[in-house]
């Protein structure tokens, strides 16, 4: 009894010995260069968050903050590297709406949108806008939905590829205004923009951050936004809701996350650094221009829309009656 009693002690007093050496290791985070994952390439919008709050970062944490961008895979194979990259507060990730319509659309990825992550801070919105080719005689979504309804051969709809935020937007108008449509799958919005611009598809329901230029430059009509509010950005455009469409409200949201099991103190001092970030009036000002809703708030409350989402998207992907690849 008493040998067990004295290695009890013994194993007591050596935890008690290393904590002070843990915590000084969890106050002295970031020691070294932490790294930005963005599985999307360069220009869209969790491109743009991440090196704009990645700046700051840099600053306000003392060490350099690196983007690596790693697309493919309708963002999945980014996703899988944050995933599985080690707990400690040196790799994050930025992901958008993708992740959390992935779950329903891909089997075997390999990761869970909740159980695979930490979430840090709930970043972002960007609003879809529908944007047809302008020769068409529509100036409101009514009246394009009736061109639809008299030109069936030509209601293409370009998107950005399986999964993506756009796909999932166009089926939710096919689900909403009763309309029949060829989905014309491309890869991002570069890829698809000359086919819209040229009248080969009809419309794009692109994001607000690649499509606001083309809307700017005249070579697209704006006739609606997807989401429940108007924009700042094109505040003289109706929602979809606004003209008929009841309850429709697709966008592309996300934020930072980190991998499962990185301690809450780290997410805790990287969610406090990054919403300093964000209030930031020339941070507000860089993504406010790219048609970027900034957001913020606490891990849980990126938790809760992430559960939400899920639910939202489930629901779609099922009335949609898409088969998981």
């Amino acid at each position: 009894m008493q040998r067990k009693t004295l290695i009890k002690t013994l194993a007591a007093t050596a935890v008690l010995a290393l904590a002070p050496t843990w915590a000084a290791a969890q106050a002295a985070y970031p020691s070294r260069p932490i790294k930005i994952i963005v599985p999307a390439p360069p220009g869209g919008a969790i491109d743009i968050i991440a090196r704009v709050v990645g700046d700051k970062l840099a600053t306000s944490l003392g060490q350099p903050v690196i983007v690596d961008n790693k697309p493919g895979a309708s963002n999945n194979l980014g996703t899988d590297v944050l995933a599985k990259s080690p707990a400690d507060g040196y790799t994050i990730g930025i992901v958008g709406g993708s992740h959390n319509i992935n779950k329903f659309l891909f089997k075997n990825l390999g990761w869970d949108p909740e159980k695979s992550f930490e979430p840090i801070v709930y970043t972002h919105v960007v609003p879809l806008v529908f944007a047809i080719y302008p020769q068409i005689p529509a100036k409101t979504l009514p009246e394009f939905i009736a061109w639809m309804k008299a030109h069936p051969d030509q209601a293409k709809v370009a998107t950005s590829g399986r999964g993506s935020a756009q796909e999932m937007a166009a089926e939710m108008f096919r689900m909403a205004s009763g309309t029949e449509m060829l989905l014309v799958p491309y890869k991002g919005s570069a890829a698809a923009h000359p086919d819209l611009l040229g009248g080969r598809t009809a419309l794009y329901i692109d994001t607000i951050s690649a499509i606001l230029p083309q809307v700017k430059g005249n070579n697209v009509r704006a006739i609606a936004v997807s989401t429940a509010k108007r924009t700042p950005a094109l505040p003289d455009v109706p929602t979809a809701e606004e003209q008929g469409l009841k309850g429709y409200d697709a966008n592309t949201n996300g934020g930072f996350l980190a991998p499962a099991g990185t301690p809450k103190a780290i997410v805790d001092k990287l969610n406090a650094e990054i919403n300093v970030a964000l209030k930031m009036p020339d941070v507000r000002t860089k993504l406010e221009a790219a048609g970027i809703e900034i957001q913020g708030g606490t891990p849980q409350e990126y938790a809760a829309l992430i559960k939400s989402d899920l639910a939202k998207w489930a629901k779609v992907v099922k009335a949609a009656g898409i088969v998981a690849d």
